[in-house]
């Protein structure tokens, strides 16, 4: 029995947060850090990248880790590679340092987050007490969204872009100070100690070389020789991870997983809500200081709204998934992401910052039914052994959810505009219809999100209420 349930609470709640937070601050800090250490348009998109591929690819590694090796041991571990890759880029003085320490940053959180689950599930006992655990560490990922916009448009307006890495640096270190007196360690029995070596080799290169794929291709062709033979390659390497988990006694990733139906609607919920909800931000910050030219604090301040109204949004997911069941509280969640992108495809170039509030309003509270509604369903049904890698594999469906849907967005714009310019190029007149029209293929992956939660998900009554209903 955990003593320390608050904090322990405190501290999980809080490491998703960062996490949340470090995905977006960077876009608002991203122009001041190119004018000082000199960035290309091109070079400069491998500071957000690096993260993204470190981040993509070690998700499933990381989460079979914590399940052998002790939750709460990778916990701290992944805390202090998070940590250090922070300090670095605040340190960087050259764009090759600054990009190290994004795939550091990248490494450690893609250990972090399988295991501040897995610590959930193994500290907070089954029922209310879980369900509301998982409602507000879900929710500070929600929050830390757009939280990481207002945050980098005040810092790096009146500290400097340094500052957008060296905040994470005294929370790393008073999360793993007080880590080990909250909480408690739990990990898997392992009698062999294999820790399938080949496996985790294979699919740590192969989902690099595809989230590369996805992430250059928009830019240099999606058959270009720069893309298509690490494509291929990471395919290759995915098919053999397959041949391999199929053979080995203790696979990284045992595929019998996929057969519990709210585990798999969960990754196909995430995968759609990063593809959707994820690229908002990076289109509503375009959109604020290219099109509209807020500065960084005003920009940052625009988003105040949305975090509010997701804020506000987290308190009801208990309540609605008691009552409703996961499944309908994705699909309502989805249904307001619709509306508010559709709200928000009425933005103009003489706009302000009135047009925006009602469309982020609305995308606030379905952002936070779905993003923790998702994590509570993929919980559900999964062994307390395996929580870290299915953990694992719902963020993994979002990180790669996130890359093909912005992959695939930016190939729409490219196609209806009829240019390969990049958005950041573009005069504001056409800037404003490439935003307008990622809107709209925002909502339509949103509808396509409500048809999946409600046929992925779907159980029957009985067997819903049992899962999800609060003890009282």
């Amino acid at each position: 029995m955990n003593r320390y349930k608050g904090l322990a609470l405190f501290l999980l709640s809080l490491s998703q947060l960062i996490l949340a937070v470090d995905y977006t601050i960077i876009f608002v800090a991203l122009p001041s850090l190119a004018e000082e250490l000199g960035f290309t348009a091109n070079n400069l998109q491998w500071v957000v990248s690096a993260y993204s591929l470190a981040y993509g690819g070690f998700l499933l590694i990381g989460g079979r880790l914590s399940d052998l090796i002790g939750r709460r041991r990778m916990f701290i571990v992944a805390m202090g590679l998070f940590g250090l890759g922070s300090l670095l880029g605040g340190l960087s003085d050259s764009q090759l340092i600054l990009i190290i320490s994004r795939g550091l940053q990248g490494l450690g959180g893609a250990l972090l987050s399988p295991a501040t689950l897995s610590l959930i599930m193994s500290n907070f006992e089954e029922g209310y007490q879980r369900n509301r655990a998982l409602a507000v560490w879900a929710s500070m990922g929600g929050i830390g969204l757009s939280l990481g916009l207002l945050l980098g448009g005040i810092l790096t307006t009146y500290i400097g872009w340094e500052a957008t890495f060296y905040v994470n640096v005294p929370i790393a270190l008073f999360v793993i100070i007080f880590a080990p007196i909250a909480l408690l360690e739990s990990k898997t029995p392992s009698n062999t100690r294999h820790y399938d070596v080949a496996g985790a080799v294979s699919v740590t290169i192969g989902m690099m070389l595809i989230v590369y794929y996805l992430i250059t291709s928009p830019a240099e062709g999606w058959l270009s020789a720069n893309t298509i033979i690490p494509a291929s390659i990471g395919t290759v390497l995915l098919l053999l991870f397959v041949v391999i988990e199929n053979r080995t006694k203790e696979p990284l990733v045992p595929f019998r997983l996929f057969r519990i139906r709210t585990l798999t609607g969960a990754t196909l919920s995430a995968a759609l809500f990063s593809a959707s909800f994820g690229s908002l931000y990076y289109f509503l910050t375009l959109y604020t200081q290219e099109v509209l030219h807020f500065t960084a604090v005003q920009s940052g301040l625009s988003f105040l709204p949305l975090t509010i109204s997701a804020l506000i949004g987290s308190n009801f997911v208990n309540k609605m998934v008691s009552t409703a069941g996961v499944a309908k509280t994705i699909a309502i969640g989805m249904g307001l992401g619709t509306i508010g992108f559709l709200l928000l495809t009425r933005l103009s170039e003489t706009g302000s910052v009135w047009g925006i509030i009602p469309g982020t309003v609305i995308i606030g509270v379905g952002q936070a039914l779905v993003f923790t509604t998702m994590y509570i369903a993929a919980s559900t049904g999964i062994k307390m052994n395996e929580q870290g890698v299915a953990s694992a594999i719902v963020s993994t469906g979002q990180q790669i959810g996130g890359a093909i849907g912005l992959a695939v967005i930016m190939a729409i714009i490219s196609l209806s505009l009829g240019t390969g310019e990049t958005l950041e190029a573009m005069k504001p007149a056409d800037l404003n219809q490439a935003i307008r029209t990622a809107l709209i293929a925002n909502a339509v992956i949103a509808l396509l999100g409500i048809l999946v939660a409600l046929i992925s998900l779907r159980q029957s009554k009985s067997s819903e209420v049992e899962k999800v209903t609060p003890l009282h």
